[in-house]
């Protein structure tokens, strides 16, 4: 059992560079708040970033390791040699450490190895099932993921899921202890009503997140080029950027921004008045899915537009902060923006849903209390 009479020292373990990484930061906020001691370890395929970074949430650190994304099997050996380096590093310093926060699968195992042999405490945190997560890559490797990471879940101290949906999907695994902690932003609503929003007789559409195909973003793109009054701010970085940003840069009412930081992510989406999450079915994690996306656009009162049989499609009908359409259907998602805008009314009552949502459900305090929860009972835990 650890003690609690000095700051117990938390290492949250992340497989990209934290820069930036939401969830992470709260989470490490969150920690802070609580009396805990926060270092954070990632990944920076680039090796552009800084190797050690202070913040106001704790110390980041970076191992650079070149690899690029979304490249399925291709991406085997930088795996490798990301699993390797973050061993090496867990071991070297795991007298400054107490407690392991480990973030998806391509932490877990390392983090794994070293909590065992040095005595330490393992959180394991699942943004995305990872088997369901990967593309490009063969069915048996996929099965063979699955497998070992049903068995590091029931060898955690603890696990966090970041949907109720998700206990479906981990089926089969014995979770010791399990915290469900929505992927929700921290309450900005006062500074969000200080500063004017876009005007309510016009549509600006905000989307900022992962640049993939199976995001519904040359669909969006599409209907943006049918209504050149419309406007459309795309922010993010992924696998498919290179090519989501040529089709974009032919639409003049199109600002493209890249990667940015999350304030001004969060500022994208509050000068907007529709927010779109358009996730591919298909996809088994897309199935599962209540991205940040969806309480952003909760905390901000804006009315969101996600696709159909994805998990947020339930969240934003229980709590009648949207509308639905189609995966895929252009006319859809065109005749869905086009109601809002020529419905001011209809967007101000969603918006105000939204924000009643994200209030009694989903707000960060809420989440902030299951997350220092599970700490406590892992902490208190003699096994």
């Amino acid at each position: 059992m650890l003690a609690m009479n000095t700051p117990i020292k938390v290492l949250i373990c992340r497989s990209n560079p934290i820069a930036p990484d939401p969830r992470v930061e709260k989470e490490a906020q969150s920690l802070l708040k609580a009396g805990y001691q926060t270092h954070l370890l990632g990944w920076d395929r680039t090796g552009a970033l800084p190797v050690y970074e202070e913040t106001a949430w704790g110390i980041i650190e970076r191992l650079p390791i070149k690899a690029e994304y979304a490249r399925g099997i291709l991406n085997f050996f930088p795996l490798l040699r990301w699993q390797f380096g973050l061993l090496v590093w867990l071991l070297r310093h795991s007298d400054e450490f107490a407690l392991l926060h480990a973030c998806d699968f391509d932490t877990i195992l390392p983090a794994l190895f070293c909590a065992r042999l040095k005595k330490k405490k393992l959180i394991y945190d699942i943004f995305d099932f990872y088997a369901d997560h990967l593309r490009n890559t063969p069915g048996f490797v996929k099965a063979l993921i699955r497998r070992v990471d049903l068995w590091a879940i029931g060898r955690a101290d603890g696990l966090i899921l970041v949907d109720e949906s998700r206990i479906e999907q981990i089926a089969g695994a014995k979770p010791r202890r399990l915290a469900v902690i929505y992927n929700t932003p921290q309450d900005l609503w006062n500074a969000a009503q200080a500063q004017p929003g876009s005007a309510a007789s016009s549509i600006r559409v905000a989307y900022v997140g992962l640049l993939q195909y199976e995001r519904g973003l040359l669909e969006l793109i599409e209907v943006m080029q049918r209504h050149p009054d419309w406007q459309l701010d795309l922010a993010g970085f992924g696998g498919d950027e290179a090519a989501i940003q040529q089709s974009a840069a032919a639409n003049p009412n199109i600002r493209w921004h890249g990667r940015v930081p999350y304030s001004q992510a969060l500022e994208l989406s509050r000068q907007a008045n529709v927010l779109v999450a358009l996730y591919d079915p298909v996809i088994p994690n897309h199935r599962y899915a209540s991205p940040n996306k969806i309480f952003e656009a909760m905390m901000l009162g804006k009315p969101v537009i996600v696709a159909r049989g994805t998990n947020m499609d339930r969240i934003v009908e229980d709590a009648q902060c949207g509308l639905v359409v189609n995966y895929g259907a252009a006319d859809e998602l065109d005749d869905a923006l086009a109601r809002l805008e020529r419905d001011a009314e209809l967007r101000e009552k969603l918006g105000r849903a939204a924000r009643q949502a994200y209030e009694q459900h989903y707000s960060w305090a809420v989440m902030e209390a299951r997350l220092t929860a599970l700490y406590q009972q892992v902490i208190s835990a003699d096994e």
